[in-house]
């Protein structure tokens, strides 16, 4: 059903119809390895399966494969739920990933709902309309086989192909419910908007070179990466702050707002964003509030992560200053303390001199 080579070429796999997937040293035409792989494909039953999910799986088999960067594991999908990934030199099941859990699309069960089932088998077997003239679909002119007429049908879940990435950290699977991306970098996802040509990072730093910040701002928000936005964006001078906010196009004051939001949870650069949050509500207020059903759950969001930062601090305010009247008291008593010991001293020091002088005193007299 399909072939693969291996990226450095020395090694061929091969899945079959009845579900292996072989591998051959292709150099000498010698078979080096198997995987069983028809169990791992696990049973689906169709609604117009006339037999059981278990007989039906003895025609599951793999109709795509991709080896990995590195040749170690190899990744097989096929006409089932379930995306496979196997280590080819041990042959061994290292993962399954299900790529759906969409019960509208057919083979998705393993028995059929008892509640379409009837005396004469699954209701989906049963023609609607039939014996009724006016119910009776009429076929298209010239179809033989099956009615083309009939609109109603349910797509069966399958993957019909899988690519790997040359990092080897991601790969690919085209499905029935679109195209999926597995990840290992879950920051790392490519979700651009209204992307252009001469949108790259190395435009984008060469607009934020030449202090065209609105402009970097609009091709980073473009680009989608957070980190390049928050790396543009901070480096906004914040005496810029207020032009930069007034020249923005309506679309990318919510995304900033929303990345805003955001970049309160971890940021650190609280009086940098806040000045960019104040700035955006004051100039461009009056026309949000036209939005505010959209933008609610924006605007919500940014004013809890505010109050947070907001409680957070009040705290460690009020702890600093208990603190620093605490020290400041104890600063004043040893300071009185010391006053009172200082004073004392003197006292006793004036007590000192005057016995010396009554002392010279009876002398001088006591000599005359």
């Amino acid at each position: 059903l399909v072939v693969a080579f291996r990226p450095d070429g020395k090694e061929l796999a091969v899945a079959a119809l009845n579900g292996q997937i072989t591998f051959w040293d292709h150099e000498n035409a010698v078979q080096t390895g198997s995987i069983e792989g028809r169990h791992d494909l696990q049973m689906g039953r169709k609604e117009l399966d006339k037999i059981t999910a278990k007989q039906a799986a003895k025609g599951k088999s793999f109709t795509t494969l991709c080896y990995s960067a590195d040749g170690q594991s190899i990744l097989a999908g096929g006409l089932s739920k379930f995306v496979c990934i196997y280590n080819v030199k041990e042959q061994i099941l290292v993962k399954k990933f299900e790529i759906s859990c969409n019960f509208s699309l057919d083979a998705m069960e393993e028995y059929l709902d008892r509640r379409k089932m009837t005396e004469f088998g699954s209701m989906a077997l049963i023609d609607e309309g039939a014996g009724d003239d006016d119910g009776v679909a009429i076929p298209l002119p010239g179809v033989k086989r099956g009615d083309m007429s009939y609109r109603h049908f349910k797509p069966e879940i399958r993957v019909t192909c899988l690519r790997f990435s040359p990092t080897g950290r991601s790969w690919a699977a085209t499905t029935t419910e679109g195209l999926l991306i597995y990840s290992l970098d879950s920051g790392l996802i490519f979700d651009p908007f209204d992307l252009d040509i001469d949108v790259t990072p190395s435009n984008i730093h060469k607009t934020l070179h030449q202090k065209e910040y609105t402009m970097a701002i609009i091709m980073a928000f473009k680009l989608n990466e957070k980190k390049l936005i928050q790396e543009v964006i901070e480096a906004v001078p914040s005496n810029e702050v207020d032009v930069v906010c007034s020249s923005l196009p309506d679309l990318y004051v919510e995304k900033l707002l929303e990345f805003l939001a955001s970049a309160f949870e971890i940021s650190c650069h609280l009086e940098f964003y806040l000045t960019w949050a104040h700035k955006l509500l004051m100039l461009h207020g009056q026309k949000l509030k036209t939005r505010s059903v959209r933008l609610l759950p924006v605007i919500q969001f940014l004013q809890k992560s505010i109050q947070r930062h907001f409680e957070d601090v009040s705290k460690l305010c009020e702890w600093n200053i208990y603190n620093i009247k605490y020290a400041l008291a104890i600063s004043q008593q040893r300071g009185m303390k010391r006053l009172a010991e200082e004073t004392s001293v003197d006292e006793d020091d004036l007590d000192s001199d005057s016995d010396y002088l009554m002392q010279e005193v009876h002398k001088d007299n006591f000599s005359s």
